[in-house]
């Protein structure tokens, strides 16, 4: 292919994908208790940590670990899995993703050279993730 042709390519899908995630957004309604992005991006964190620790710690009970976690910022279980499930639809989720990253590497610093350690290590990952 020539690379005006790939140019071309590249501007329909990318209009295509654009239709599609307004439509996405247009088949879900915003939750009436819409969780703000910056808390979900903070509970995801906390999440994050949670997991991890559970690693580090046998028979930490995640349940409550979540549960608790949700009862400090005042969210409910549901009101995050609504948020969470329009966030996916409109396309939002990855830049909420990306800020609870930050959030565990503010954190923890050294964090960060695990990760990309592991990132290079699993080679199954797409290579936009790496």
């Amino acid at each position: 292919m020539e690379i005006h042709d790939r140019e071309v390519m590249r501007k329909i899908t990318l209009v295509l994908f654009s239709f599609l995630m307004m439509a996405c957004s247009q088949l879900i309604d915003q939750p009436k208790n819409l969780v703000p992005k910056d808390t979900m991006s903070e509970l995801l964190a906390d999440f994050a940590i949670n997991e991890q620790l559970n690693m580090v710690v046998e028979n930490t009970n995640l349940d409550n670990a979540t549960r608790y976690t949700l009862q400090q910022k005042k969210i409910k279980g549901n009101d995050f899995v609504e948020s969470y499930k329009y966030y996916t639809a409109t396309g939002d989720i990855e830049k909420i993703i990306d800020n609870a990253q930050d959030i565990v590497l503010n954190k923890d610093p050294k964090a960060k050279i695990y990760i990309e350690k592991k990132l290079k290590e699993n080679k199954n990952l797409p290579a936009f993730a790496r």
